[in-house]
């Protein structure tokens, strides 16, 4: 399929052909579903956690005697049923990260990339550099492009201008062609893929 290539100057710089195979495949929301849970799950700190009994600092003296007080008896102030005690069952320091086949993440990068694409928020950037690096600068190109809420992908690497003058801009992310990922695909309004990105994508994912 042909897609206009446009400069961060809002010129044409021809067209390029997309692969099919990669930006026009059915989307399938449960696959894109299941990877954004999994990115998600992987970002997830998991140090939450409550103490033990074992953890609780206190006395350890009987409270009171095994018989003859009427109230049920007790072993330790530190027990879940006394203020102050420790928690039961509460949630502890794990890894929330699950595995994913290789095979569906792939599929789910197609679908999202194709996703973009079938509702025309998919642009191809000539190149995303820049000559000097002024924040204000770039967000009167990015204005006049009209792109609000963007992920920019660039080459193998990102110009450090360019990087630079986007870092203060709210909403405009950039990300080296290795760093693409659904989550932050669906997240944008708009997805900007350099020609470099689109040909390693497809040498990826074909």
């Amino acid at each position: 399929m042909k897609c206009d290539v446009v400069t961060i100057e809002n010129k044409k710089s021809g067209s390029i052909d997309l692969a099919e195979g990669v930006f026009g495949v059915p989307v399938r929301r449960d696959i894109l579903a299941r990877m954004v849970n999994w990115q998600r799950a992987k970002r997830r700190a998991g140090t939450h956690k409550t103490k033990v009994v074992s953890e609780i600092r206190g006395t350890t003296a009987k409270p009171w005697r095994q018989k003859g007080t009427g109230r049920a008896r007790a072993g330790s102030l530190r027990s879940p049923q006394f203020r102050g005690g420790a928690v039961i069952f509460g949630p502890v320091v794990r890894d929330h990260a699950h595995d994913l086949t290789k095979k569906v993440r792939r599929l789910a990068l197609r679908c999202a990339l194709s996703s973009k694409q079938a509702d025309g928020k998919l642009v191809v950037l000539d190149e995303a550099k820049i000559a000097d690096s002024k924040t204000a600068a770039l967000a009167s190109r990015l204005n006049k492009l009209g792109w609000s809420r963007v992920l920019i992908i660039a080459g193998a690497e990102v110009d450090g201008n360019f990087a630079r003058a986007a870092a203060n801009l709210p909403h405009v992310d950039v990300l080296p062609q290795h760093g693409v990922n659904v989550y932050d695909i669906l997240r944008c309004d708009t997805l900007v893929l350099t020609k470099d990105a689109v040909k390693h994508l497809e040498e990826r994912l074909v």
